[in-house]
């Protein structure tokens, strides 16, 4: 198929599978392919309207009988840590996060392995390969950046970078409007640090000093126990019918 900049995006239907989410239930999604000179426009529109990217795919679900995955973005310019989150912010105080153009290494490969036999042994991405990953993070049209995490080095004053072992990586859209967190990874073995909360308020930061609104964390899935930390970061907004309703 041919895409041309003038070119209406084109959706499609996947056929139901098992809901990796709600034990007993089926998923459907809506899809198109972000590709060509308006990736990163459609992207952006997408992403507001509640689709999320996969490589060059946006997806959304679409299931007849289920409404329970909501789009979430936290408000930026209103976020005020509460004590759980200065604290985590303080324990990891000795990281630093570069920010560097989409292109897989194999140490992040390595730790992204770790991280899912430790943590999604029985996920649909257990078996990707060094390809796989690749693809994961290479095959975009949008602007996409990697940020690895490290502990401060004698010259990260000077380098902005960090030193030593990779503890954390995000994969991070930059939209117009905001950063998407697509996907991020990390060292299980150092748990107590609460990598994942870190990344996700060093987005908030990321996205306040960039002037940017909103950080977008996918879907919050009401009923599923691994989703509930979203709702946490609050104010944020979350896609209902009617559109954005803010939620304090």
């Amino acid at each position: 198929m041919t895409h041309h900049p003038t070119d209406a995006p084109q959706f499609y239907l996947t056929a139901p599978s098992p809901c990796p989410y709600l034990p007993g239930r089926f998923e459907r999604k809506v899809f198109t392919h972000l590709v060509g000179d308006r990736a990163a426009t459609l992207n952006d529109v997408l992403t507001q309207g509640g689709f999320r990217r996969s490589q060059n795919i946006a997806y959304r679900p679409a299931c007849e009988s289920c409404r329970a995955c909501v789009s979430v973005r936290i408000l930026v310019d209103e976020f005020r840590p509460s004590k759980r989150f200065r604290r985590n912010l303080a324990q990891n105080d000795d990281l630093v996060g570069c920010e560097a153009p989409s292109a897989p290494t194999s140490e992040q490969y390595s730790l992204f392995r770790h991280y899912l036999n430790a943590r999604h042994s029985d996920g649909g991405m257990v078996d990707m390969s060094m390809l796989d990953y690749a693809m994961m993070v290479e095959d975009t049209h949008v602007e996409t950046r990697l940020i690895e995490y490290r502990r401060r080095g004698p010259d990260t004053m000077i380098t902005g970078q960090g030193a030593g072992d990779l503890l954390a990586v995000s994969l991070t859209d930059v939209l117009s409007d905001g950063l998407s967190m697509v996907y991020s990874f990390y060292d299980p073995d150092i748990a107590w640090r609460g990598l994942g909360t870190f990344m996700i308020l060093d987005h908030i930061r990321r996205a306040r000093s960039r002037g940017l609104p909103y950080v977008y964390l996918g879907y919050w899935v009401e009923g599923s126990p691994k989703m509930n930390y979203k709702v946490d970061y609050r104010p944020q907004e979350q896609l209902m019918p009617r559109g954005w309703e803010r939620l304090d």
